[in-house]
């Protein structure tokens, strides 16, 4: 099996960018994006100035407790810049989501309760809702992380997207907001 059909088994379709999105990524963006593939997990991600944003990671079920998950993780934190990603909500009927909350959790990451991240899927034209975790070699205030994550978005979700979907996602304004106070929740806490 090769990586891409690795990233498309574990993660839901309004997740995966398509093959051609990302083997564009790695070539005309080869100087931020990277792939880091062995045989036992698949690693994507974005090293820009100020910050990293893993975009998919996947170890597989084989090598599960074997604490490779926590060498990518660690082989990052040693770039010593803040890092960003996407989660998934819990899902009661995925006990996935909730072991891969509790994975990050353990890492040392953070939940980016102030920031909303909701954008449809050109997949399957359904509204997906993200969680951004992050960590910081230092304090960093979740502002930091909100410009991080809008550079995200423009420079890596949205590249070209219109060449390899035929439309284009949202404008990065229409789907990272800040929260209200009244809208803010640390899904660790509600994990612990």
């Amino acid at each position: 099996m090769n990586w891409y059909e690795k990233l498309s088994q574990y993660f839901p379709i309004e997740e995966m960018k398509s093959r051609e999105h990302i083997e564009a990524l790695l070539k005309e963006k080869g100087d931020i994006y990277y792939k880091d593939e062995g045989p036992k997990h698949v690693l994507m991600f974005a090293e820009l100035e100020d910050f990293l944003f893993i975009d998919y990671i996947y170890v597989s079920k084989d090598a599960r407790g074997e604490g490779l998950g926590h060498k990518l993780i660690s082989r990052m934190k040693e770039k010593n810049k803040p890092i960003i990603l996407e989660v998934e909500p819990v899902d009661e009927t995925d006990l996935d989501t909730a072991k891969r909350l509790k994975f990050y959790q353990r890492e040392g990451f953070h939940h980016a309760s102030s920031i909303g991240y909701a954008r449809k899927s050109l997949a399957t034209n359904e509204v997906n809702h993200m969680e951004i975790l992050y960590w910081s070699p230092n304090d960093r205030p979740e502002s930091e992380i909100f410009s991080a994550m809008k550079e995200t978005y423009k420079q890596i979700h949205t590249y070209k997207d219109k060449e390899w979907y035929g439309r284009s996602y949202e404008d990065v304004s229409d789907v990272l907001k800040i929260r209200s106070d009244d809208e803010l929740n640390d899904i660790f806490d509600e994990e612990s």
